[in-house]
C-alpha cells in the first residue's frame, strides 16, 4: 500500500509555526548574553530602570528587550575634537559635523581666529553619565565650546597665537572642570590642549607677514641688546681701569712731591745752620752721583798751565775699547 502525503496547505500550517518558533528561539538565545570588554563596565537596566553595574566578562540577561546593557569605556581615555575631525573615530561624540563653525572665535581685540583644540576626559561615574544629564557627550561638547570662547574672548589674537597659549590651556582646564562638576556629568577632565590657532584663511597671508615682521623686530632688538651687553660692560671696565690708573698716578705724584718737599725742607734746615758745610756736602754728593758713569777721569789743579803737552792723547788707555777700522 502506498502512503498518502498530507496536502500542501497542511504542510504550510505546520512548517510556519516551527520556523517562527526557531527564529524566536534564536533571537532569545542571541539577545540573552553579552560581553563586557576589559576596559569597560556595563550598566544594566530592566524595563528602563537601573539595576546594577556589571564588570568585564561574559554575562546573561533577560532577552527580548527586558534587560538592556549599556557598555561604557571607563578605563580608557576619551577625547573630543573641536575644529577638525579624525577619520576612524569610534566615539560618536569625538567630532562635530560642522567643525569650521565651532572653531571660528572672536578674540578680545575684536579679531577672528580659527582655534582647534582637544578635550581629553574619562568616565568616572557611569550612573551619572547615563542618567543625570540627557545626552552627556553633546552636553560636554557644548560646555567645552562655551568655555573656550570665553577664554579666547578674554585675550588678544597675539596672546592666543603665541605667548598666551599655555595660560589659555590652564585656564580652560580649570573652568571646564568646574562646569563638569556643576552639571554632574560623571566625567573627569584630564587635559585641554590647543592644537592649531590660525587667522582666517582670507587674511592668513597678511597676518603671517605681520607676524614675521614682528619676529624680525624682536630678533633685531635681541641682537642689539646682545651687542649692548657685550660692548657697554667692556667700556665700563676700561673706564674704571683708566680711572684707577689715574688715581694711582695722582697719588704717586703727590707722594713724590711731598717727599721732595720734606727732603728739601730738611736740607734747607741744615743749610741755615751751616751754609758752607751743607754746600760742600751737596757738592760732594753731586760728584758722587755724576762721576761713576765717566770711565776716564783727569784731576788737575786749576792753576796748572801747559796741560796739553803732558797728556799723551795719542795712546789709548787700557780702559778704552779699540774702535773697529772703517771699511
Amino acid at each position: 500500500m502506498s502512503q498518502s502525503l498530507p496536502p500542501p496547505d497542511m504542510l504550510t500550517r505546520i512548517s510556519l509555526p516551527l520556523a517562527l518558533t526557531g527564529v524566536l528561539a534564536l533571537a532569545i538565545g542571541w539577545t540573552s548574553w553579552y560581553t563586557v570588554p576589559s576596559d569597560s563596565v556595563a550598566v544594566l537596566q530592566r524595563f528602563g530602570k537601573f539595576m546594577t553595574e556589571v564588570q568585564p566578562g561574559l554575562h546573561f540577561k533577560i532577552p527580548m528587550g527586558v534587560d538592556t546593557a549599556t557598555i561604557l569605556p571607563v578605563k580608557r581615555q576619551l577625547k573630543q575634537e573641536f575644529g577638525f575631525t579624525t577619520e576612524g573615530a569610534t566615539n560618536p561624540d569625538q567630532s562635530s559635523e560642522e567643525p569650521d563653525q565651532e572653531s571660528s572665535m572672536v578674540t578680545g581685540d575684536l579679531n577672528v581666529g580659527v582655534v582647534e583644540w582637544v578635550v581629553q576626559y574619562r568616565i568616572t561615574d557611569p550612573t551619572k553619565y547615563l542618567f543625570h544629564v540627557r545626552e552627556p557627550g553633546a552636553t560636554l561638547r557644548d560646555a567645552a565650546e562655551a568655555m573656550m570662547r570665553e577664554v579666547v574672548g578674554d585675550r588678544t589674537v597675539d596672546e592666543v597665537l603665541t605667548i598666551g597659549r599655555q595660560e589659555a590651556e590652564s585656564e580652560a582646564l580649570i573652568k571646564l572642570k568646574r562646569i563638569v562638576e556643576l552639571y554632574g556629568l560623571g566625567v573627569s577632565i584630564d587635559q585641554v590642549q590647543l592644537k592649531n590657532v590660525n587667522p582666517p584663511t582670507p587674511v592668513r597671508v597678511s597676518f603671517n607677514a605681520v607676524n614675521q615682521a614682528q619676529q624680525e623686530r624682536e630678533k633685531l632688538i635681541n641682537e642689539a641688546r646682545r651687542d649692548y651687553n657685550k660692548v657697554v660692560p667692556l667700556t665700563e671696565g676700561q673706564k674704571d681701569q683708566r680711572i684707577r690708573e689715574a688715581e694711582g698716578y695722582r697719588l704717586k705724584r703727590i707722594n713724590e712731591a711731598e717727599g721732595d718737599v720734606s727732603r728739601f725742607n730738611a736740607v734747607f734746615a741744615q743749610y741755615q745752620k751751616a751754609p758752607e758745610v751743607t754746600q760742600r756736602r751737596i757738592y760732594l754728593e753731586t760728584l758722587q752721583s755724576v762721576l761713576p758713569p765717566v770711565q776716564n777721569k783727569i784731576v788737575v789743579d786749576e792753576g796748572m798751565k801747559n796741560l796739553l803737552p803732558l797728556l799723551n792723547l795719542g795712546q789709548k788707555t787700557s780702559t778704552e775699547t779699540p774702535k773697529e777700522p772703517s771699511k
